[in-house]
């Protein structure tokens, strides 16, 4: 990868999280319910990896949507602090900025409320750049269902523009929203180099199968590198070369898998970024997940190169 080439465009949401832990559904059945702790965080798919890219020393650009109040504000306030270039966020005074609240359990599993009219879900091809930063060498959308506005063609679209910067396109994933299959994206799937997935959304676009089948068929639709995130498992690598499973690096404990996945993007992001082999790649996604877990809020967990240069390791665990 040119080296020159080191800026990595983040497409997605940027939002402001408010967690509570731990809950249940006690939660529903009285008046007054007290938790350990409640807290207010920045979230969003691409918010998250900017945000970790930057703690990493990467250069992130956002490419989002914020309204014009006290939370945009707040967003942006934010990525000034961290280094994300915030140069292609566009604001808008129609939209509210999209505040989640997240219930996290004890197991560190969690439940969103979201507001769809919020700006989580307007982000459109008409907010997309028809030309990238020149010095962009890696475009990632952060999640492909999350904005109804990017569908097939408006992803195609973004890809190729991408391609024809010669930029190297990624792409993470949520569960699809109206019964979606990895055939009706096919258009899109034959553009991504990486796509990241955890296992539950490619089984919903996929069909029931097992891990390698669904690896199969998202690479069969033109994926050059498949990866599935399997939790505690790690993650299945499928590409023209390669088909098999890499173990997870531990976490000390889960306590929220808020922005797990979206850590484990940034990680792989950043070692690509550096010319890094696959294998490596893997290795920082893993690093970044198992860190980002075992603290509340959905970039917490990772805050320094250093950080996750000990868990690859295995330094901080051996403590």
């Amino acid at each position: 990868m040119d080296e020159k080439k080191q800026q990595i465009v983040i497409i997605g949401a940027g939002v402001l999280d408010v967690l509570v832990r731990p809950v249940d559904e006690t939660v529903f059945r009285t008046g007054s319910f007290p938790v350990e702790d409640i807290r207010l965080a920045t979230g969003g798919d691409a918010l998250n990896e900017a945000t970790i890219l930057a703690r990493l020393g990467c250069r992130p650009a956002l490419v989002s949507i914020v309204g014009e109040d006290e939370a945009g504000r707040m967003l942006l306030s934010h990525c000034r602090k961290e280094g994300i270039s915030t140069e292609l966020v566009k604001r808008s005074k129609e939209l509210a900025t999209g505040v989640n609240v997240v219930m996290v359990q004890d197991d560190g599993s969690r439940s969103f409320f979201t507001d769809p009219k919020s700006s989580l879900r307007r982000l459109s091809l008409e907010h997309i750049p028809a030309r990238f930063p020149h010095d962009a060498a890696i475009l990632c959308l952060a999640s492909i269902f999350v904005s109804p506005c990017l569908g097939v063609r408006e992803m195609t679209e973004i890809f190729k523009r991408a391609k024809a910067q010669d930029m190297t396109v990624c792409a993470d994933m949520t569960k699809c929203k109206n019964h979606e299959r990895a055939e009706d994206i096919r258009e899109a799937l034959a553009l991504i180099d990486y796509l990241f997935v955890n296992e539950e959304e490619a089984a919903m676009l996929c069909g029931e199968k097992n891990v390698e089948e669904l690896a199969g068929v998202l690479f069969f639709c033109g994926a050059r590198n498949v990866i599935i995130k399997c939790g505690a498992r790690g993650c299945y690598v499928k590409n023209e070369e390669l088909s098999r499973q890499f173990p997870a690096l531990p976490a000390a404990r889960c306590v929220d898998t808020t922005g797990a996945g979206d850590a484990f993007a940034a990680g792989f992001l950043c070692a690509l970024s550096e010319g890094r082999a696959l294998e490596e790649c893997i290795m920082w996604a893993s690093a970044c997940g198992s860190l980002n877990v075992e603290k509340v809020g959905a970039a917490s967990g990772v805050s320094t190169r250093s950080q996750v240069e000990a868990r690859i390791a295995g330094e901080d665990l051996r403590l």
